[in-house]
């Protein structure tokens, strides 16, 4: 096995994005391949690192850009300001993740029938997003995602599997917004899961996060499980 990696130049109207591809170069056929979706931050080491990581698993991983080519937040303040016309605006999101979409199955070593979406933090919103769009995907998954509805794709039919894996204690993802996720997730007839972690909170994978004002802080326990179940579930899309 030898992985390989390289830069996804690709557009969404005017806006050009930078995604990142690992995948083992050695392989002759197409291989089911993930997408990640990023935090806040940007498409940053975190989940170019996670890309790389399933690749050696033997799968494609394909790190999103949502933000554009270069564009990466510093800091809480510039992340917020990064982050909040997407919030604001579901329509824009879910055509720029549906670009990325498109740009991976642009590739070779992708699998056309053969792909997931994940995300952290904002980019659990992302991967849910991609999902309620109805796009053609075998798996989504949500690490401590936000969970509002994006309020555009109510009658929806999700064709891909959900997995949700959340902390008990997140405080930017309420109980009462898992309740409407699992109501949602069923009209939209989904086959779907929620795993809870219970004393995790908000950006429970990252090792960087440790500002307990906020609610932002790793825990091992939930980050080391939470992986062993993605693994287990791609296992499961992937037959």
């Amino acid at each position: 096995m030898a992985i390989a990696t390289k830069y996804i130049e690709y557009t969404d109207n005017n806006s050009i994005l930078e995604g990142y591809f690992a995948f083992d170069d050695t392989q002759q056929q197409p291989r089911p391949t993930v997408l990640i979706a990023h935090a806040w931050e940007g498409r940053d080491e975190f989940v170019c690192e996670k890309a790389h990581k399933l690749a050696e698993l033997g799968y494609n991983g394909f790190a999103l850009d949502v933000y554009g080519q270069g564009v990466f937040g510093n800091n809480p303040e510039e992340n917020g300001r990064l982050m909040q016309p997407f919030l604001d605006d579901r329509v824009m999101l879910q055509r720029r993740l549906t670009a990325g979409l498109q740009a991976a199955l642009e590739l070779p070593q992708v699998s056309a029938n053969e792909v997931a979406v994940m995300g952290y933090c904002f980019g659990g919103l992302c991967a849910l997003d991609l999902a309620r769009t109805g796009a053609n995907l075998k798996g989504a998954v949500s690490f401590h995602g936000l969970l509002h509805p994006p309020g555009n794709t109510d009658g929806n039919t999700i064709l891909a599997k959900v997995l949700v894996l959340h902390g008990d204690k997140d405080p930017l993802a309420t109980i009462d917004q898992v309740v409407a996720l699992r109501e949602e997730l069923s009209k939209a007839d989904a086959d779907w899961q929620i795993h809870f972690y219970g004393s995790a909170e908000h950006s429970f994978t990252n090792p960087q996060a440790n500002s307990p004002e906020t609610g932002l802080v790793y825990n091992a326990g939930a980050d080391a499980r939470s992986w062993r179940l993605l693994l287990q579930f791609l296992d499961e899309i992937f037959i």
